[in-house]
């Protein structure tokens, strides 16, 4: 258990206008400040059943702050495990505001970013895999995200983590009490067995990192950035994938002098669309640095969309930037085909011909497809836990570990077993903080300090 003695609160909606605003009050004094500030006829709140909806007012010095409902969580049944009120209030900044002020006279600390899921966690009601995917469903820009979050929240990647856990230590056991038999008596299997079992746990690590990429994209999103020379159809591109007019579109080169992000979920991934300024020699020092920051978000792009004029032909401005591309990485547009038509394209793989602007929609989804198909985003519907950048360097770390004891055991010497066994512990003892069977204080801190105040 916690064995925190505060009661903490904290208002867990959204600042804004809205119908309710809720502020939630979690610990062993959360009933009896109830009792003083709330207002109904009836039993008072540390009185009534666990689950019981009271409609009330909450005052604050005999003043009438506003008119509530007030529910009642009991400990161990709450989200928190301990004694929960939350307050429905009117929605709006200043309703709910008023009355955490008036809880936190009662001597109720404000709650610090996430410690409500902190305390779910350190009493044993979640572990740190299912704590982080509180934050991802929260964070979710997709039904795909969504349901990524609420499989791992249901447990599906704990129950995987814990099983390598659990089999690990099992090995790391045999292994420590073969150390107490003298040569004659160890059991003749147990070494191959382990050795065995050691092979099924890197596959099962194996199988679990290669998860990763798809939740890197669920969580970070991709990064596409449409470049080429001024004038060429980049805005109108942007726009047209967006479907509507975010980007300011002319026939004036030059026009679009910083980059613009706007983001689009394809496959239920969230893609950052990046507009950027026409790459050309210019002495303008503004349009200077907008082409700057496009050579750099061009560097970091996870895709980059380089569109040509097919009006004209292709010049060493076109050649040299071509040439700088990365062919798995790029995909290359030409648009205003209908204005004319190159003449040199067998120099250009994997290009996709669009219309001129008004009738770029005909290219459209032919672009999705093959963004698409780049990035492999390809989704069958089945949701799936996936792995967060956290998980993956303590499973790399792991396996490395695990690797080299599997190593020393594959060896035959007896004499190295302490060794091996001794390998196993560091993969054992990083292979808890995943889950949270084994923590500390700078792990619980940087995990809960990205959650909002009130979660």
């Amino acid at each position: 258990m916690n064995g925190q003695p505060d009661t903490i609160a904290a208002i867990a909606t959204a600042p804004g206008e809205a119908g309710i605003a809720i502020i939630r009050v979690s610990g062993t004094e959360s009933l009896t400040m109830a009792d003083r500030i709330f207002s109904h006829a009836g039993e008072p709140p540390s009185r009534r059943p666990p689950g019981a909806f009271m409609r009330g007012f909450i005052k604050s010095n005999k003043r009438i702050l506003d008119e509530v409902l007030l529910l009642i969580m009991r400990a161990p049944h709450s989200y928190t495990r301990e004694d929960v009120v939350e307050i429905q209030c009117h929605g709006g900044v200043v309703s709910a505001r008023r009355i955490l002020q008036t809880i936190l006279h009662e001597g109720v600390r404000l709650a610090e970013p996430g410690e409500f899921t902190k305390r779910a966690f350190l009493n044993g009601r979640i572990d740190l895999v299912q704590a982080e995917a509180v934050l991802d469903l929260i964070r979710s820009q997709s039904d795909r995200s969504a349901a990524a979050a609420v499989e791992q929240l249901e447990g599906n990647l704990s129950h995987s983590f814990n099983d390598i856990y659990d089999e690990t230590l099992r090995v790391c056991a045999d292994l420590e009490a073969v150390l107490d038999f003298s040569e004659d008596d160890i059991p003749p299997v147990l070494i191959p067995d382990g050795i065995a079992q050691l092979h099924k746990i890197l596959e099962q690590i194996r199988g679990i990192l290669e998860t990763w990429e798809e939740g890197h994209l669920l969580r970070e999103g991709v990064l596409v950035v449409i470049s080429g020379q001024p004038n060429v159809g980049k805005s109108t591109l942007l726009n047209a994938l967006l479907g509507r007019n975010r980007a300011i579109v002319s026939p004036i080169p030059g026009t679009t002098r910083d980059t613009l992000e706007e983001t689009i979920i394809l496959e239920g991934i969230p893609i950052r669309l990046v507009d950027t300024a026409g790459l050309r020699n210019t002495t303008c020092e503004v349009e200077q640095e907008g082409i700057r920051r496009a050579r750099s978000h061009m560097q970091k792009a996870d895709l980059h969309l380089y569109i040509i004029d097919a009006s004209k032909p292709l010049d060493s401005e076109d050649h040299s930037h071509l040439k700088s591309l990365k062919a798995e990485k790029s995909i290359i547009i030409i648009n205003k085909i209908d204005l004319g038509t190159l003449t040199n394209e067998k120099d250009i793989a994997g290009f996709v011909g669009i219309k001129a602007q008004l009738n770029v929609s005909k290219g459209l989804k032919e672009i999705k497809k093959h963004i698409i198909e780049r990035l492999g985003l390809t989704y069958s519907g089945q949701p799936r836990a996936v792995i967060s950048e956290r998980h993956k360097k303590i499973l790399q770390k792991s396996f490395m570990d695990i690797k080299e004891a599997l190593k020393i055991l594959e060896s035959g010497q007896d004499e190295t077993i302490v060794l091996a066994a001794s390998r196993l512990r560091f993969a054992i003892e990083s292979l808890g903080q995943i889950t949270g069977k084994t923590y500390h204080t700078e792990l619980l801190n940087s995990i809960f300090s990205r959650f909002c105040i009130g979660k």
